[in-house]
C-alpha cells in the first residue's frame, strides 16, 4: 500500500495561510527563499486584499504546499505518489525533485500575471454540483458561443463539475443545470477561465519561459492531473505543468489511477481539506486526511503506519 501527496489547487485559498503554518526553522527557510526569488515579503501576499489576484493565490499556493511538505520530508515522511490539482501541479513537481523551488516561484508568478493579464474581469469559474457529465455537456454545448464562452473545466467526481468562462454564459449554464436538478451551481474564488482554451494563449507564453528552466526527470512518482497519468520523461512533465492552465483536470481519474496503483493513504497538504473529501469518495477503505488541523505527530504516526503496511 502507497501514499499520494495531493496538493491542492485555486479556490483552497484562505486569508492568513502562510501565517499559520507551523512555526518551524524549515517553514521560515521556504518563506525566506521565495522572499528573496520575488524580491518581495512574501507573508504580504496572504491578505484578504491581496488574495483578489491571481498571482498572490497561486504563489500562496504553491508556497504553503512547499513549505508543508518540506516539514513532513524532514521528519523523514516520504510520498510514495504526488498530484496537483491546477496549480498545485507545480508545488507536486518540486517535491518531487523534477523542478526546483526557486524556478517553481518565478514560474508561478509569471503564471499567475499572465493569467490575470488575460481576463482581468468578467470571467471565472462555477461549480455545478448534482449532475453528471453527460447531462452537463449538451448545455455547454447550447450556451458556448464567441459571445459567451464557457467550457467544462474540471472533473472532480461523477456529480461535481466545473465549468469555465465568461459570467454571462456560466450563469445561464447554471440556471439550465437547476432546471435539470442541479443540487448547487456556485461561483468559485477564481477570477480567470482556468482549465479550458481561454488560456491557450498564456500557456503558449508560459511554455515559452519554461523552455529556459531545467526540469528533471522526478525521483518520486508524479501522477498529472490532465492526463491523470504518471508523467517521469521531463520533457512531457515540462508540457504538463506549462499547459495544465488551458487542460481540463481530471481530479476523479487521478484519484481512480493511485487508487488502482495501490494508494490506500491520501495526505492533502495546505491549505485547506476540499481535496480530503473527494479522496474519501474513491479511498474506500483507505484513510483520506489533511495537514490543515492536523497534529504533526499524528500526521508522523499514520504516515508510518502506512509505510510499515507497504512492507
Amino acid at each position: 500500500m502507497s501514499t499520494l501527496w495531493a496538493f491542492p489547487g485555486q479556490g483552497a485559498q484562505q486569508p492568513g495561510m502562510l501565517h499559520h503554518l507551523p512555526d518551524s526553522p524549515i517553514v521560515q527557510a521556504c518563506l525566506a527563499e521565495a522572499c528573496e526569488v520575488l524580491g518581495e515579503p512574501v507573508l504580504a501576499l496572504d491578505t484578504a486584499e491581496a488574495l483578489r489576484a491571481t498571482r498572490a493565490v497561486q504563489l500562496c499556493l504553491l508556497i504553503a504546499g512547499v513549505a508543508g511538505a518540506r516539514l513532513l520530508l524532514a521528519r523523514d515522511a516520504r510520498p510514495d505518489y504526488v498530484a496537483g490539482l491546477s496549480i498545485g501541479a507545480y508545488a507536486a513537481a518540486v517535491v518531487a525533485g523534477a523542478l526546483a523551488f526557486a524556478d517553481a516561484v518565478r514560474l508561478v508568478a509569471l503564471r499567475g500575471e499572465l493569467m490575470q493579464q488575460a481576463y482581468p474581469e468578467g470571467y471565472g469559474m462555477t461549480a455545478i454540483l448534482g449532475l453528471d457529465l453527460a447531462s452537463l455537456e449538451p448545455l455547454l454545448a447550447a450556451v458556448n458561443s464567441a459571445e459567451l464562452p464557457v467550457y467544462l473545466a474540471n472533473i472532480n467526481a461523477d456529480n461535481q463539475l466545473i465549468i469555465a468562462g465568461s459570467e454571462a454564459a456560466m450563469q445561464r449554464v447554471a440556471e439550465r443545470a437547476r432546471g435539470l436538478g442541479a443540487g448547487m451551481a456556485k461561483a468559485l474564488a477564481v477570477s480567470v477561465p482556468s482549465h479550458c482554451a481561454l488560456l491557450a494563449e498564456p500557456a503558449a507564453q508560459l511554455a515559452a519561459a519554461f523552455a529556459e528552466v531545467t526540469v528533471q526527470r522526478p525521483s518520486v512518482r508524479y501522477l498529472s492531473s490532465s492526463s491523470a497519468r504518471l508523467i517521469s520523461d521531463p520533457e512531457k512533465l515540462r508540457d504538463d505543468l506549462a499547459h495544465n492552465m488551458c487542460r481540463v483536470v481530471d481530479w476523479q481519474g487521478t484519484l481512480q489511477t493511485a487508487f488502482e496503483r495501490g494508494v490506500r493513504l491520501h495526505l492533502e497538504l495546505p491549505p485547506g481539506n476540499v481535496l480530503s473529501g473527494l479522496a474519501r469518495r474513491v479511498f474506500e477503505p483507505g484513510m483520506a486526511i489533511a495537514f490543515q488541523g492536523s497534529r504533526l505527530d499524528t500526521l508522523d504516526a499514520m504516515l508510518r503506519q502506512e509505510v510499515n503496511r507497504s512492507r
